[in-house]
C-alpha cells in the first residue's frame, strides 16, 4: 500500500492518495479536480514491468559517463 507516511500526503498543495489494485504491478492514475469537473490520466502495465525496463538498460548503460547529479530519467538520456 505504499509508505505509510505517504497516504494522504500533501506535495505541493497536491493531496496524494495510493491505491493498489489487483493484477496490476505499475499502475498510475492522477486526478486533477474543481468543482464540477475532473480531468483523469492513467497508465496500467499489467502484470509485469516490462514496459519500463528499456528505458532502465538506457540509463544503466549511460551513468558511467555521466558526472555530477541528475535527478530523474529525463536528466540521464538529455530529454
Amino acid at each position: 500500500m505504499g509508505q505509510k507516511e505517504a497516504r494522504g500526503a500533501t506535495v505541493s498543495l497536491l493531496r496524494c492518495i495510493p491505491y493498489v489494485y489487483p493484477g496490476y504491478v505499475i499502475s498510475v492514475e492522477i486526478i486533477f479536480g474543481m468543482p464540477d469537473q475532473r480531468l483523469t490520466i492513467r497508465h496500467d502495465s499489467g502484470s509485469s514491468a516490462r514496459p519500463y525496463v528499456d528505458g532502465a538498460l538506457l540509463a544503466i548503460r549511460k551513468v558511467s559517463m555521466l558526472v555530477g547529479v541528475h535527478r530523474g530519467l529525463g536528466a540521464v538520456l538529455e530529454f
